[in-house]
């Protein structure tokens, strides 16, 4: 029968970007495609060869594994092939998987298994001879692979000698080389530091820093090493089971997976993968699956081998983690705090099990890091619960000038300004009382209790009032009437009595506690104090400039410019407009203070210890009246430390330092001038 055009010319484009993704994967480690579309390509391939044998040929991917090795190292023949697995991606396929092999076995009852967690890394072959490690390869294609064993030998979970008096004369152990996700983190971080290339996952990571060609390099990076099974064995009888054979790898100074359970049956198998799966996302490595392996030996001789893959053994494949799509747009959200969060509008497509079509890009920093452009093909990873994330675009698969996403100088929600502090990632709204993403925290953080403390004013009251349009800002809140109070939720006529009640009582409060109840970004109680204090008058407050604003003491440029863009915005003066027509007042402030001696003005103190007759607010009081900053520790800045009864270590870090110290004789006469 002969085999139609159509499929030839598709079995043969599936061949050529087969073998370029097994190049780009083991050889450079530089992945063009996601596992699970490296998967859908090779089945296509799988059943267009099962459909037509005459399309099957020497150098397709599915009768061989990986690509040649790198050049770069010497080549190593295998003794014993090293295969690949066939995969399972449903319960279905693996009681299918089960029953071939009953039948091939002509076995009625249930198949012991071996089963362990699927590491994500690079597979590896050691040889060790009289127990002494003696090389150490890749497993390249199967047949050949690349000599690694002066980087191997830096791994400090490979033994480099076995130990126990009855070794095998020769012996190979093959395993994973792979990375746990804090060393995978840690890496990370360094090579950011160091302008080196950051790696997308752990899997690349731990292959790229394998290949390095200067094991002093390979030293330094966190990679581990983990036994799966072995190859040749001389000189020693192995046990007749596969989990006996790799609990003698352990008793030999072999390292083995943690989680290696023997199973009586297929059915114990779906429940070890079902536990597996729970507790994928709590485990310090990345796995993408369970390899289970028919127990028995003997029996795995009887099953027999496929062209590139045995028949008694199988990987059940997690869910895909990582997937390919296409980026649509970047739209930008606005968080309780103001902070704009760009997020990327995806086609939809199936990751972890769930349809995702939003994912967090974290900032714009990030975006620039990763050349993210609208249009891209990008890698969309989900872990467990966590939000959806995007890797990184597809370069290769980028076509034509991609627009670059850029930040919005306006608040897509208010239309206030946004702004981006010196040495900040984060961009923000300053729209702080007006922003409908931030009304609810604005007018939490305004009832609270350090703020304008208004009594049964809860968040869940707040929430349900937002929601339902009785207030859109804190001005509001002197608006409501007990009618519309007490139709609330759990709410009664006394409750919606005693509310009003105690907002009117709010009407009279301190600047201090107004000034921290607008929630000016990084104004906290005693930064309201100290402009209070400072300039005794709102409107001054208002007016004054980022020079002026940074004479208070604490409100350094950073503080002083969250002001200042703060009162810029008109929508924000109109609310305080209204909440000052509202009839919220406070006393006028005396700065007649502000007269006294100034002599210590630029000086910084330390108080420590017990001082007779002074409190230690007392004491810092009467040092800032004169000008003075009193801070909490001991620097070379530090002009002296004040220095009572018991000062403890503070004292002997001012000595060390040879920073002035002044007992309370020495106080008293600093504060009487």
């Amino acid at each position: 029968m002969s085999i139609p055009k159509s499929s030839k010319a598709e079995a043969a484009q599936l061949r050529q970007a087969l073998s370029e993704h097994n190049y780009h994967y083991y050889v450079l480690d530089d992945p063009l495609v996601t596992d699970q579309e490296y998967d859908r390509l090779f089945r296509r391939l799988q059943q267009l060869e099962l459909e037509h044998p005459g399309l099957v040929t020497p150098d397709s991917p599915t009768q061989r594994v990986g690509s040649e090795p790198a050049s770069h190292f010497e080549s190593v023949t295998h003794e014993v092939a090293m295969l690949s697995l066939d995969n399972a991606f449903d319960e279905e396929e693996m009681l299918a998987f089960d029953r071939r092999l009953r039948d091939k076995l002509d076995r009625d009852s249930a198949l012991a298994y071996c089963a362990e967690p699927k590491l994500d890394g690079l597979a590896v072959s050691l040889l060790y001879e009289a127990g002494e490690l003696v090389r150490a390869a890749t497993r390249g294609d199967g047949r050949s692979g690349e000599n690694i064993t002066a980087n191997a030998r830096t791994i400090a979970s490979i033994p480099l000698r076995l130990i126990g008096d009855n070794l095998p004369r020769r012996i190979e152990v093959r395993g994973e080389v792979y990375m746990e996700l804090e060393g995978f983190a840690a890496l990370n971080r360094s090579q950011q530091q160091d302008g080196g290339k950051v790696f997308a996952n752990p899997r690349n990571a731990a292959a790229g820093s394998l290949r390095l060609l200067d094991s002093r390099i390979t030293a330094s990076r966190p990679l581990t090493f983990c036994s799966y099974g072995t190859g040749l064995c001389e000189g020693v009888e192995l046990p007749p089971g596969q989990y006996q054979q790799m609990q003698f790898l352990r008793a030999i100074g072999i390292p083995i997976s943690r989680q290696i359970e023997l199973l009586d049956s297929i059915d114990d198998c779906l429940d070890y993968y079902q536990r597996i799966l729970a507790q994928r996302d709590e485990l310090a490595f990345d796995i993408d699956g369970v390899v289970f392996k028919l127990d028995d030996i003997e029996q795995q001789r009887e099953a027999g081998f496929v062209s590139r893959a045995p028949r008694w053994a199988i990987a059940y494949k997690f869910p895909a983690q990582e997937v390919m799509t296409r980026l649509l747009d970047v739209d930008f959200q606005v968080g309780r705090t103001g902070a704009l969060t760009p997020v990327a509008r995806l086609e939809p497509v199936a990751v972890g099990g769930v349809m995702v079509s939003n994912a967090t890009l974290h900032n714009m920093d990030e975006i620039e890091r990763k050349d993210i452009r609208i249009g891209d093909i990008v890698i969309l990873r989900r872990a467990g619960d966590v939000i959806p994330e995007i890797v990184a675009p597809v370069i290769q698969q980028r076509e034509g000038k991609l627009k670059r996403p850029r930040m919005p100088s306006r608040c897509p929600v208010c239309n206030s300004e946004v702004i981006q502090q010196s040495g900040q990632a984060a961009y923000r709204c300053v729209g702080g009382l007006v922003c409908a993403a931030q009304r609810k925290e604005a007018i939490k953080h305004y009832a609270s209790r350090k703020a304008m403390d208004i009594e049964g004013l809860g968040d869940k009251l707040v929430e349900q009032m937002v929601e339902q349009g009785m207030i859109e800002s804190v001005a509001d809140l002197y608006h409501l009437e007990l009618e519309q109070v007490a139709g609330l939720e759990r709410m009664a006529e006394k409750s919606a009595q005693n509310l009003l009640q105690a907002l009117e009582q709010t009407r009279t409060t301190s600047l201090a506690r107004f000034i921290y109840a607008l929630g000016i970004r990084e104004v906290g109680e005693a930064t309201a104090e100290a402009l209070a204090g400072h300039f005794g008058n709102l409107e001054v407050i208002m007016d004054a400039d980022v020079e002026s604003l940074q004479q208070v003491e604490d409100v350094g440029p950073v503080v002083a410019e969250n002001i200042r863009h703060f009162f810029d915005q008109q929508r924000n003066r109109d609310i305080i407009d209204q909440l000052l027509d509202q009839g919220v007042n406070w006393p006028a402030i005396d700065l007649s203070h502000r007269q006294l001696d100034q002599s210590l003005a630029g000086k910084t103190y330390v108080i420590s210890g017990t001082l007779n007759g002074y409190s230690r607010d007392q004491a810092a009081s009467l040092l800032k009246a004169r000008g003075a900053k009193v801070s909490g520790s001991v620097s070379s800045k530090t002009s002296a430390l004040i220095g009572g009864e018991n000062p403890g270590s503070k004292l002997a870090r001012a000595e060390a330092l040879g920073v002035e110290v002044l007992d309370q004789a020495g106080f008293e006469s600093l504060i009487e001038g």
